[in-house]
C-alpha cells in the first residue's frame, strides 16, 4: 500500500515545555486509524503538529514531500482537513453557510451545490437544519456539522480531534459508522484521536497507543483490542 502521511521523530513544544517526545508513525492512502491514550498523553498536540499550529521538529511527510515549515493554511490546501476537538463551527452562521465556507477555496457554484447534497447525503439532520444557525444545534448535531464542513475541502487524509466527546452513545455509533463510510467509499484516509477505545478500535484498522508523548504500542486495531495488559495499562477498559 501507498504511504500517505509518514512522521519521524516528531518532537512538539508549548513554550519551553516538551509535549512530544520522537513520535515515528505512518499512515497508509485509504486507511482508517487511531490513536489512543489517556488525557493529556499527546493525542491533541499530535494532530496540531501535523497542521503545523504548534512548535515541532522532526520529518512530516505528505504524498512524500515534506510539508513540516508550510503554513496551517497551505497544509489544508494539500488536502488536509482537521475536525478539532469543540467542533469549532461558526455558531451565528446557518448549517448551509457553514458548508459554504467549507467549500471557499473552491469555484464552481454547482459542484459546491452538489457537494452540499452530498452532505446532507450523509448527515440528512443537517438537510432539515439548512437554515438554522449551527449555534442551536444539538452537539451531536454541531459534530456532524463540523465533520460535514471538513469533507466540503474535499480532504484525501481528514483528522478527527474526540469526535465523540460530550455526545450521546446512539449519536456516537451513527457518526462513526459514517465515517467508516466516508472512508470505504469515498477513500478519505481517516486518522482519529479518541478517548472511547473500544469504539474506536471497532471502526479502525490500525491502532496507535500515546503515553506522555511517546507511541507506547502500534499494531492492527484488533490485534490492541485484544491484548488485555494494553487495555488494562493504557486505555481504562
Amino acid at each position: 500500500m501507498t504511504t500517505m502521511l509518514n512522521v519521524k521523530d516528531l518532537r512538539a513544544y508549548y513554550g519551553q515545555v516538551q509535549a512530544l517526545h520522537g513520535l515515528t508513525f505512518s499512515l497508509n492512502e485509504g486507511s482508517l486509524t487511531t490513536l489512543l491514550g489517556a488525557n493529556g498523553a499527546g493525542k491533541t498536540t499530535t494532530l496540531r503538529a501535523i497542521c503545523n499550529m504548534v512548535r515541532s521538529t522532526g520529518a512530516i511527510e505528505f504524498d512524500g514531500k515534506p510539508i513540516g515549515t508550510r503554513s496551517t493554511e497551505n497544509v489544508v490546501r494539500l488536502g488536509i482537513a482537521h475536525v478539532p476537538q469543540g467542533r469549532g463551527t461558526f455558531t451565528n452562521m446557518t448549517v448551509e453557510e457553514n458548508l459554504q465556507l467549507g467549500a471557499i477555496s473552491r469555484s464552481g457554484k454547482k459542484d459546491i451545490e452538489n457537494d452540499i447534497e452530498q452532505m446532507y447525503g450523509f448527515f440528512p439532520v443537517l438537510k432539515q437544519r439548512h437554515t438554522q444557525q449551527a449555534g442551536t444545534l444539538s452537539g451531536g448535531e454541531q459534530q456532524m456539522l463540523a465533520v460535514a464542513r471538513a469533507l466540503m475541502l474535499r480532504p484525501r487524509l481528514m483528522l478527527l480531534d474526540e469526535p465523540s466527546f460530550g455526545l450521546a452513545p446512539l449519536i456516537v455509533r451513527d457518526l462513526f459508522g459514517i465515517l467508516g463510510r466516508i472512508n470505504r467509499e469515498h477513500k478519505v484516509t481517516i486518522l482519529v484521536v479518541e478517548q472511547n477505545a473500544q469504539l474506536a478500535l471497532e471502526l479502525a484498522e490500525q491502532a496507535y497507543v500515546i503515553e506522555t508523548g511517546r507511541i507506547v504500542m502500534s499494531g492492527s486495531a484488533k490485534e490492541i483490542a485484544n491484548n488485555e495488559d494494553i487495555r488494562k495499562s493504557y486505555l481504562g477498559y
